[in-house]
């Protein structure tokens, strides 16, 4: 069933900048929940107003504005407390949510694995905790629908105590899964495979991008969060290299703490990557902010360590003259078949400038280590010297030392 919804918004001094595509991106957000927006209201305010955050007369055309668009609730685009929710929803005598619990909800919709179910669960038990006060009214009044998927409304009626324990339950359970996800990211850490992973703002293409260069045929449509849980998949470069592709949760303006928080497990899959794709989408009016976001993220996350090449995506959309503001970078369309190989050249050069350059002499014998050097590093040339018996390996690597033989070490690294 679609639900009618009316939008809000305030423009204040601290959000004026990009207050507009905010309200467009809550538009695609009631979208992607399966809400229809049928009415938005704006106003412009130094601050917002702390017991209604629209105010008094305001809140009046608010109600006028349900009831003639014949709507079923509204979000609003500001984090609500449990009083401020009260006193509007008594105001207009429908459901009322805001902005965070939307993307809660969208996150329950979109979560398929066990440790996504449960990460948005413990999301969402963590954003209603403090604000069981004043809300047994409203939750009565639940029935299904936008802000209601997840736990439900039968756990959340129970007292502060009993959700305690469900989120001390979830937590525990969440361990669990996370020491077998740490097991098998430090597998790959010790198998010398390089790993590369897919970020960016959501609905930027990284599904498609990770489809377009592995075939994996994840999920990917032209919807926020299109993707949840984290997957990774092996990817095998033009020069034999066997890297690990993982795509990861899209990043959004405002991402909820309480996301972040019971994500913390699959972003640690995220903080483990030697080399970052931030894809992009350069249609995007507000791909400024967008970018801002993701690098703030990422200085938040303590992963702004890491090297990042920029995927600008979705060329074949471009319109006009197009100028980067993130270097290194790269303009592709993942739509277009052409453009991978375009794409995997410009991540080729990418890890060449990152990665040690070696120059090494094998001799025959230990040539048994060729197949496992030639998966694990870039490759570019190897001949043998008859004069010397040997074979002379050039390429880049994480780790030179691991393919070190004999004199190698002394003389012959670049």
């Amino acid at each position: 069933m679609i639900e009618r919804v009316v939008t809000v918004g305030v423009e204040t001094q601290e959000n004026f900048y990009y207050f507009d595509e905010s309200m467009k991106e809550l538009e695609n957000l009631t979208q992607t929940a399966q809400g229809e927006v049928v009415g938005t209201m704006t106003q412009k305010r130094p601050t917002i107003d702390r017991r209604t955050i629209v105010g008094k007369g305001k809140l009046v055309e608010l109600e006028a504005l349900v009831s003639s668009t014949d709507a079923d609730m509204v979000i609003f685009n500001h984090e609500l407390t449990a009083r401020q929710t009260a006193v509007i929803e008594e105001a207009v005598n429908v459901k009322v949510i805001d902005r965070v619990q939307l993307i809660l909800d969208i996150f329950a919709l979109r979560a398929k694995s066990k440790e996504g179910q449960l990460q948005v669960e413990l999301a969402q038990l963590s954003y209603l905790l403090p604000r069981l006060s004043g809300q047994g009214a409203s939750m009565s009044r639940l029935g299904g629908g936008i802000g209601t998927r997840g736990p439900g409304e039968t756990k959340l009626e129970t007292d502060r105590r009993h959700i305690r324990f469900k989120m001390t339950q979830i937590k525990q359970e969440l361990k669990e899964i996370e020491k077998h996800r740490e097991r098998s990211r430090k597998k790959r850490q010790e198998s010398d495979t390089m790993q590369v992973g897919l970020i960016g703002y959501t609905n930027a293409g990284k599904s498609t991008i990770m489809n377009l260069l592995t075939k994996a045929n994840t999920y990917s449509e032209d919807q926020l969060f299109a993707t949840l849980d984290p997957l990774t998949k092996k990817w095998e470069l033009p020069t034999g290299t066997q890297v690990t592709l993982t795509d990861t949760v899209g990043f959004i303006q405002d991402l909820p703490t309480q996301l972040i928080e019971a994500f913390q497990s699959t972003l640690e899959e995220s903080k483990a990557m030697d080399f970052l794709l931030h894809v992009v989408d350069v249609t995007s009016t507000n791909r400024d902010q967008q970018e801002k976001t993701v690098l703030e993220l990422l200085h938040e996350l303590d992963m702004d360590h890491i090297p990042v090449l920029t995927v600008y995506n979705k060329a074949d959309l471009l319109e006009g003259d197009f100028v980067p503001t993130l270097f290194p970078n790269c303009l592709v369309s993942a739509k277009r078949i052409e453009d991978k190989e375009k794409l995997t050249q410009d991540i080729m050069d990418f890890l060449k400038e990152n990665l040690t350059k070696y120059h090494l002499l094998y001799t025959p014998a230990e040539m048994k280590d060729f197949n496992q050097l030639k998966e694990a590093t870039l490759l570019e040339t190897y001949e043998y010297d008859e004069s010397l018996n040997e074979y002379e390996l050039i390429g880049y690597a994480k780790n030179v030392a691991r393919w070190k033989k004999g004199d190698s070490e002394d003389e012959l690294e670049w």
